[in-house]
């Protein structure tokens, strides 16, 4: 069992749900990720998703945006990105995702990419705008190299289009709590809970939600309904906002435990 699928049974077996905190790759620096990392297993993340710098992120709003384009700027590359892991893995076993849209790692070879990533300690790969219907080859690639495959459910998925999204997923599915980009929201949209229902209909896997997560109140909303809460858009703003504090990572954990509410 992969370290993905092995977090949520633990956090089963102990009457849990993740915290699942995003960051950029590279923002503000690789040596500050890499640092932040740490200090977000230290507050406790059950998982990090590592989001890859891409010039055109579609589906994200203008703070991911932003540290998008600082990682660029800096000369972000994605084999760098993946040594920065390497050494992450060196000192922490929470599990890794990484999360991408497609053009990057196309770009990087996708077999090449899955056999590094999963060398480097990668656990799973979600990737933003790849559709269910092209699905089938990639997912072979990531399951040959062993990492998981999380896809991205919405809203206005179709239920047989839910159907498709769990028969190839693993490790968990990842609800998005709304239409449109990233951001952080005043509050948890009403489409969460049905969502979360009509993808445990057609699958036993665990089921995250993430989009517009910004409070400690959105944390403890999500994790009522679901197996655990991601949050992005609200961490990077942090990241953005002390990017040039040299206590950087320490005020990303305050921030972590606050969101966590204490837990």
């Amino acid at each position: 069992m992969n370290r993905i699928p092995e977090k949520f049974a633990q956090l089963k077996r102990q009457n849990r749900k993740a915290f699942i905190p995003y960051i950029t790759l590279g923002d503000p620096s690789l040596e500050a990720s890499f640092e932040i990392v740490l200090e977000l297993c230290r507050a406790g993340a059950d998982i990090v998703e590592l989001g890859i710098p891409f010039s055109d992120p579609l589906a994200d709003g203008p703070v991911i945006q932003r540290a998008t384009e600082r990682a660029l700027q800096r000369g972000f590359t994605l084999r760098s990105g993946l040594k920065t892991v390497a050494k992450l893995r060196e000192h922490t076993e929470v599990p890794f995702l990484l999360f991408s849209y497609y053009n990057p790692l196309f770009a990087y070879g996708f077999e090449q990419l899955a056999q590094d990533a999963k060398a480097s300690g990668i656990d799973g790969v979600l990737i933003t705008d790849l559709s269910v219907e092209e699905a089938a080859a990639p997912v072979s690639v990531l399951q040959h190299a062993a990492l998981d495959s999380v896809f991205l459910a919405a809203p206005t998925s179709t239920d047989d289009r839910i159907e498709k999204i769990a028969r190839y997923s693993s490790g968990f599915i990842y609800a998005v709590s709304r239409t449109g980009v990233t951001g952080a929201q005043k509050s948890i949209s009403d489409e969460v809970g049905p969502l979360v229902g009509r993808i445990r209909r057609h699958s036993g896997l665990p089921v995250a939600v993430g989009f517009g997560i910004s409070e400690p109140s959105h944390v403890a909303a999500v994790w009522e309904l679901a197996d655990g809460a991601v949050v992005g858009s609200a961490l990077v703003r942090c990241i953005e906002e002390n990017r040039a504090n040299p206590h950087l990572a320490q005020k990303v954990g305050e921030f972590t435990r606050w969101l966590r509410g204490g837990v």
